[in-house]
């Protein structure tokens, strides 16, 4: 499957966009302008033992750079994990269904149009490019991209999701740079920094450890200060890392923060990524391998969608049933 010419136009628009307001729908922010915040070194008092596990590893999810080596990807659920998750996600549903009088969930509230709110953290070493301190048209352009992809102007299935960016927080911090997943600092860092209830999206952006693109927390019952997305600040439209530098690394993570898994979650075996209509994939794609198909089951791998890890020039879809699954989230997890 060849990548349909609205890829190459949503790109151009990504990387050139400086502005973008939405105001749709049921859940909306007024639109407000970008604030620039700096915050001093100390924020970090008391900051010990970077490199300490801490952060629960059923509710992140990670994207990492293909061929990239992690002894542990935190968004790979193990099975256990992933029944446990579903079973809290189907009687949350069922509850909600009650409330609503058993209609359809999902068929009701797919045409709904959700504005979420947008507060991107800037994490730098220093003021320069290289210390991390992106500008913030890359910012607004990762903002555009993500209403492209969302809203299935990039060539896949609309979504119920637009986005509108709310303020951009720089924050000075060596002792937060570079981000470390599952670590004090991380912790640290979100629980002084995080602002917003449930339906707030905080992404985090500065350089990482591990090899990794980014990750992402999975929606939860109750409000986490650990909730959001961390993305590799040069994977934004315009950065420097090769391959990975049109944006898609934060469409991927916020199709984490929805509650959708990777497209090869439990391989070929069982129910996969919990959606009917992405075909099952036995490991991650790199690059952009055409015709790919690991699994005996019906369909080539989806490698362009947004949940595999292909190059950003390969990935433009998500389909109807994520599209679904995301909304049916949000309404039982993140709505006002």
């Amino acid at each position: 499957m060849g990548l349909r010419p609205v890829l190459l136009n949503r790109r151009l628009a990504g990387i050139a966009s400086t502005s973008l307001v939405m105001a749709l729908g049921l859940v909306t922010v007024g639109a407000l302008p970008a604030a620039t915040i700096s915050a001093s070194p100390a924020m970090a008092a008391g900051h010990a033992h970077a490199d300490e596990e801490c952060a629960d590893p059923t509710g992140s999810a990670a994207r990492v750079r293909g061929g990239g080596v992690l002894a542990h990807d935190p968004n790979e659920l193990t099975k256990s994990q992933v029944i446990q998750r579903e079973a809290e996600f189907a009687d949350l549903l069922q509850e909600r269904a009650k409330r609503v009088g058993q209609r359809s969930l999902g068929t009701q509230a797919a045409a709904a149009s959700v504005t979420i709110p947008v507060v991107v953290h800037v994490i730098r070493r220093d003021t320069t490019r290289a210390g991390g301190n992106i500008p913030d048209s890359m910012i607004q352009s990762q903002i555009n991209v993500l209403n492209q992809a969302f809203s299935g102007a990039s060539g896949g299935a609309a979504t119920a999701f637009a986005f509108q960016l709310q303020s951009i927080n720089r924050v000075t911090n060596t002792s937060w740079y570079p981000i470390r997943q599952g670590t004090t600092a991380e912790r640290q860092m979100k629980t002084q920094l995080r602002v917003g209830g449930k339906n707030t999206l905080n992404i985090y952006l500065g350089a990482l450890s591990n090899n990794l693109l980014g990750w992402a927390t999975f929606p939860q019952r109750t409000l986490n200060s650990m909730d959001g997305v961390v993305v590799l600040s040069e994977s934004l439209p315009g950065g420097t890392a090769t391959n990975y530098n049109q944006g898609d690394t934060g469409t991927h993570e916020v199709g984490h923060w929805l509650n959708l898994y990777h497209t090869f979650q439990g391989g070929c075996s069982g129910s996969g990524d919990q959606v009917s209509d992405t075909p099952a994939e036995a490991s991650p794609a790199s690059g952009c391998p055409t015709g790919r198909d690991t699994c005996s089951a019906p369909g080539l791998d989806p490698i362009t969608n947004f949940m595999d890890y292909s190059y950003d020039s390969c990935m433009y879809q998500f389909t109807p049933g994520q599209a679904s699954r995301m909304i049916s989230a949000w309404n039982t997890y993140r709505a006002a």
